[in-house]
């Protein structure tokens, strides 16, 4: 779908993980200008590459970019505006789950790893394009959220992660309404289980594996256990395939076009009907 993008200037937080990736290269494939803020800028080079061989007809740029430090987040801002201008749009995809563990057992250095990363790190994205959108009055902004602060069993195991996403939803509806006026939009993905194509696309900061693998079997394992209905969490739902990557950028791209010009402050669940309103 042509969806106007082609040229926009896009920022996406966390380029280098299982979503990340499927967001760089869907926006790419719109033909906007990317950047890849990411740690693992290894990483993201060989998504860029990937991008070119394919042909995509937008350039990608890997930044390394620690978001939950401001002074990192500024830096990627200005190379940014040295290699394509002002930003057009932010998806704040960067984020993720310390350790699993049970709420009680959860400690300091977890929880404050988290909060830097969830919280801190998509307030620091925010208030760093802020300048260039609201000078122009134009310009979107999707935060990606989880399942996991909306329903109590997406969230097992990972209370406080869940707690942190309900902050990311409440900060997108307040956003929004006080930027809305001034020619922004800001809205919210909340994903379910979202499954890479193969286990070689994220990096090795994503949570695929560092526990996610582990825990839940790598994706061929993972499409098997779904046709078979023995997959934990999936089995059951209403819409029986696997969230993919591509399920994620697909809405992401539209809520940054103009075809999304009077939605702002909402949130959409992307996970086969695990979740309805």
């Amino acid at each position: 779908m042509d969806l106007g993008l082609e040229g926009k200037v896009a920022i996406i937080t966390g380029g280098s993980g299982g979503i990340g990736r499927g967001l760089v290269m869907e926006y790419a494939r719109e033909g906007c200008k990317v950047i890849s803020a990411s740690r693992d800028v290894e990483t993201g080079k060989k998504i860029a590459d990937d991008a070119r061989a394919q042909g995509l007809a937008g350039p990608v740029l890997p930044v390394a970019t620690d978001i939950t430090d401001r002074a990192s987040v500024d830096a990627m801002i200005e190379q940014c505006h040295d290699e394509f201008g002002p930003v057009d749009m932010l998806v704040n995809n960067a984020g993720g789950v310390a350790t699993p563990s049970p709420f009680e057992d959860i400690d300091d250095d977890s929880r404050n790893w988290e909060i830097d990363l969830n919280v801190n790190g998509v307030v620091n994205c925010c208030q760093a394009v802020s300048k260039d959108m609201l000078e122009r009055e134009s310009g979107a902004i999707v935060n990606i959220s989880s399942n996991s602060s909306l329903l109590g069993e997406a969230a097992m195991n990972v209370a406080h992660y869940g707690g942190l996403k309900g902050f990311v939803n409440s900060f997108t509806k307040a956003l929004a309404w006080e930027w809305a006026k001034r020619g922004v939009r800001v809205n919210n993905i909340c994903p379910g289980w979202i499954v890479p194509h193969s286990a070689d696309d994220p990096g090795e900061g994503s949570f695929w594996n560092r526990f996610g693998y582990e825990q839940m079997g790598r994706p061929e394992d993972m499409q098997k256990a779904m046709e078979d209905g023995t997959l934990y969490n999936m089995s059951g739902l209403p819409i029986p395939r696997l969230g993919r990557p591509e399920d994620i950028a697909n809405l992401s791209l539209f809520l940054c076009s103009n075809k999304a010009s009077y939605i702002t402050g909402q949130m959409v669940s992307v996970s086969g009907g695990a979740w309805m309103p």
